[in-house]
């Protein structure tokens, strides 16, 4: 059985557990991090020196910290060939997709967006440069969403790993209070993806503990 610490807020750690949903793996999930603390503990430190979360233990293998290592991880020993392929260039288009994800989405999104509107007090919220961070990041999402003009998911007509780090990100931006482009098709594979129950589980939670009036 897996074991992951990490809390089940943090954006990195429902990345992860979408993951090990979609795959069908048992696990046991840990709090860690943010109010729960513990990530500066020796345990944990041996574990993870950076002191971050999610880590993973597993009986094959561990502990293994980074999430995009740890996803590619369990995609290569529990995935199936549509999930991460084989063959090396199919392989290399689902990674490009995750990768690109990862460094101009969701690190688009997280702190720059997310973390000024729910993590920042009300009087302290500079909306013109909230707006700024949501332009730039929907110049990303349009890319996305010429992708998914002729297909299901990220990469072809299967959720891939590259769907795990592209969409855990959505449910948050399509739920908090902000100005939204029109990204008709990334829209319509939000609405796809929350029929997940994998998905529903792991990413539609309430993040009301991270929020700051």
């Amino acid at each position: 059985m897996l074991e992951v610490w990490g809390r089940k807020t943090s954006s990195n750690v429902q990345a992860l557990m979408w993951c090990i949903g979609e795959l069908g793996l048992k696990y046991v999930r840990h709090d860690a991090g943010g109010i729960y603390g513990g990530t500066d503990s020796d345990d944990f430190l041996a574990m993870n020196p950076n002191g971050t979360i999610p880590v993973l233990r597993d009986p094959n293998l561990g502990p293994l910290w980074e999430t995009g290592a740890i996803c590619r991880y369990l995609a290569a020993r529990y995935g199936s060939d549509s999930f991460w392929p084989g063959d090396v260039v199919a392989r290399a288009d689902v990674d490009r997709w995750a990768e690109w994800a990862k460094l101009n989405v969701a690190m688009a999104f997280t702190v720059p967006v997310f973390w000024r509107v729910v993590r920042t007090p009300m009087a302290q919220r500079d909306q013109k440069t909230i707006q700024t961070a949501v332009d730039a990041l929907e110049q990303k999402l349009s890319i996305a969403d010429t992708a998914l003009a002729t297909r299901s998911f990220i990469v072809g007509d299967e959720l891939t790993l590259a769907d795990i780090q592209f969409g855990h990100i959505l449910f948050r931006y399509y739920d908090i209070g902000i100005r939204r482009a029109d990204l008709p098709n990334v829209q319509a594979y939000y609405k796809s993806l929350a029929e997940r129950p994998a998905f529903r589980e792991h990413v539609m939670l309430s993040y009301n503990e991270l929020k700051v009036d």
